[in-house]
């Protein structure tokens, strides 16, 4: 599996080559005819993140008056949002832009639902290569990234010093073999679910699926129970065996869990992302954040980066209009304010040198994990790799079954669901 560089600093990363069929409404959605508001005015709607709309208030106001336009910003789950466009959007009551998952983007292409865009290499540009490149599909672009993010390792101060942190997952594991007590833990990471088991299989060698110098993904060749794979399992399974991690952090209610345990200071560090920065500030916690610890093989704990980014419904009866509005408010000026507003790395190249990122612990841990990280794939076969990977490294968790069986039984299950729903991609 291909290792991606910082994303401040990365190489020149070409675009995806994948072969995905559009279907769905193109060019009959486009054009720029528009609905029209009380004043006569073009009216578009946002489908923003939950809780992230402040970050683009002063950049929705100024397009406004800009282009005598009416802006509507609706907050939704930005990862269920391709979900309530398949059903919102040939009903007439869908965004014009949208915000999605970078590995949502091949899916969303397949099925038609957002529309190419013409974002010519000026405006490709100003965004990091790793995140540009998590936008394209068989070279062409569908949308622009709004911001970056991997998971980090965050620790309660009150509880361990930033001088005494642990620096490799063997030191994490003794230690928290010495503060285990029932009540009170170490380190706790969800490593029941793929998302994050991946930072230790991917360390020591596994994969999802295996990619190119190009980024392009062969999803015929799955790496999730090869010798590297078994054997991050197998040292995952230890900390389950051990009882050093609690039983209530298995299963759909595991992030609850795992939460409500370092926010009431049980735990000592957990394995989380960005999301939490300031959810754990509320709640009065004295937290830093680092990059993933260390493996005893020497290599960096990995991690997925994940892309969140503005685009376009081929629904949109606005399309010039909506696609100048997302460059508005994905550039430099605007990615920098929505930053300070909600903290969430941006994916604008010229602003990893600002101090206003520099300076700032969350986005230096995001920054430097990114370096021993890997671009989430984009392509719609990774649906079908959740539910069998978490499934299996659950049986792991819960001892029902040992690693390489469990491993196995996914990746066959994932092929074959692969052969029977992309048989044609």
């Amino acid at each position: 599996m291909k290792t991606y560089k910082k994303y401040a600093s990365l190489l020149t990363g070409a675009a995806l080559s994948l072969s995905l069929a559009a279907c769905g409404p193109q060019e009959s959605s486009g054009g720029n005819e528009g609905s029209e508001g009380e004043a006569g005015s073009k009216e578009l709607i946002v489908w923003e993140d939950i809780e992230k709309s402040a970050g683009i208030e002063d950049a929705v106001a100024q397009f406004e008056e800009e282009h005598d336009v009416s802006i509507k910003v609706i907050e939704k789950p930005y990862a269920q949002q391709i979900e309530d466009l398949r059903l919102d959007g040939p009903a007439g009551t869908g965004p014009d832009v949208l915000t999605m998952a970078s590995d949502q983007i091949g899916t969303a292409v397949t099925e038609g639902l957002i529309k190419e865009l013409a974002a010519g290499e000026d405006i490709q540009s100003t965004y990091t290569d790793i995140s540009m490149q998590s936008q394209m599909v068989d070279g062409k672009v569908y949308g622009l990234p709004k911001a970056v993010e991997t998971s980090m390792l965050y620790y309660n101060k009150e509880l361990v010093s930033e001088e005494e942190l642990p620096q490799t997952l063997d030191e994490w594991y003794e230690y928290s073999k010495e503060v285990t007590d029932g009540k009170q833990f170490g380190f706790l990471a969800l490593f029941d679910q793929i998302y994050y088991a991946q930072s230790v299989m991917g360390g020591y060698g596994g994969y999802i699926f295996s990619s190119d110098e190009n980024g392009s993904y062969d999803t015929s060749d799955i790496g999730l129970n090869n010798a590297g794979a078994v054997e991050g399992a197998e040292y995952i399974q230890k900390f389950y065996e051990e009882g050093l991690f609690p039983a209530g952090i298995i299963g759909e209610q595991g992030i609850n869990v795992l939460e409500s345990l370092f926010t009431e200071g049980k735990a000592a560090a957990i394995i989380s992302g960005p999301w939490n920065l300031d959810p754990f500030t509320k709640a009065g916690i004295d937290y830093g954040v680092v990059k993933l610890p260390e493996l005893s093989n020497g290599e960096n704990m990995s991690a997925f980066i994940g892309v969140k980014s503005y685009n376009v419904s081929t629904y949109t009866k606005n399309a010039e209009l909506a696609e100048e509005l997302v460059e508005f408010l994905a550039n430099e000026e605007n990615s920098k304010t929505r930053y300070e507003l909600t903290k969430e790395v941006p994916a604008v190249e010229a602003l990893a040198n600002d101090p206003i990122v520099t300076e700032s612990e969350s986005a230096q841990a995001v920054a430097q994990q990114s370096e021993f990280s890997e671009l989430m794939p984009n392509v719609p076969q990774m649906n079908e790799v959740w539910t069998p990977a978490d499934a299996a490294l659950q049986t792991i968790a819960t001892g029902k079954a040992e690693p390489k069986e469990a491993l196995d039984q996914a990746v066959e299950t994932i092929k074959g669901q692969i052969d029977a729903k992309h048989s044609s991609n």
